[in-house]
């Protein structure tokens, strides 16, 4: 429901006074205590990315993209090269500052400057980079950039609504889940029904709170594992929103 009502009678959507809009996230780096987040490039990054992707030896973090797996690394290099030509998906390689080589992508797309309103997706993480700190932290500077830096007013995440990984990570990571949109997409050769999820700006305050307590060095112990798990600290966060 809504308290705001025009001349009419009609109801219609809350104000957004001295709204104008949002800049294009920039191609630079983003970097935090686990992560460094760089504009992906072919020359840069490709190589390491076929080797650390190749770890995977089933091919099946391949299987929810609409690409891949590759078979060779030129067949890679020329994808990143195709890819890195548009401005959206605006692609971004992931180090990982423990490894030192790239290990991950992830990307903004479907970016609406006029509406505040940009997804984080294209993301695909080696072995090597699949849960750990440095990938909790390469989503969270990515949040970071949208709400805090480029004053965006909704973050959102779609993934095809039979990957259970995908939408348990969005859960994980304080979206909020929106529902289905069946036979969304048609990709290698099959129909996708797509999960939609969110995070708005209202929400990002006590979410980004939750972050920064989960991604601080003491809450984790010499063996690296964490002491308070995120999603504790993001059921928190959702309860004060």
């Amino acid at each position: 429901m809504t308290d705001h009502i025009n001349e009419l009678g009609q109801p219609i959507g809350f104000p957004v006074p001295d709204w104008g809009p949002r800049p294009w996230p920039p191609r630079t780096a983003m970097t935090g205590h686990y992560c460094r987040l760089e504009p992906l490039q072919p020359d840069v990054h490709a190589a390491d990315l076929y080797q650390a992707y190749s770890e995977d030896t089933t091919g099946g973090n391949w299987t929810y993209l609409p690409y891949g797996p590759f078979a060779s690394l030129a067949d890679f290099q020329a994808h990143v090269e195709t890819a890195v030509q548009r401005d959206d998906p605006l692609f971004y390689a992931i180090i990982n500052l423990k490894m030192g080589v790239p290990a991950g992508v992830a990307s903004y797309m479907r970016i609406q400057p006029a509406h505040g309103v940009l997804e984080v997706g294209g993301i695909h993480y080696a072995p090597q980079l699949q849960k750990t700190p440095a990938a909790t932290e390469a989503m969270f500077l990515l949040m970071q950039r949208a709400f805090d830096d480029l004053g965006y007013r909704r973050y959102e995440w779609k993934c095809d609504a039979l990957n259970a990984s995908s939408r348990q990570a969005a859960l994980r990571l304080g979206f909020t889940f929106e529902g289905i949109f069946r036979q969304a997409v048609v990709y290698k050769g099959r129909n996708r029904d797509t999960a939609w999820f969110s995070i708005i700006d209202t929400a990002w305050p006590a979410l980004k709170m939750a972050f920064m307590a989960w991604l601080d060095p003491g809450n984790f112990n010499t063996q690296g594992q964490q002491r308070t798990p995120l999603a504790s600290l993001v059921k928190r966060a959702k309860d004060k929103h």
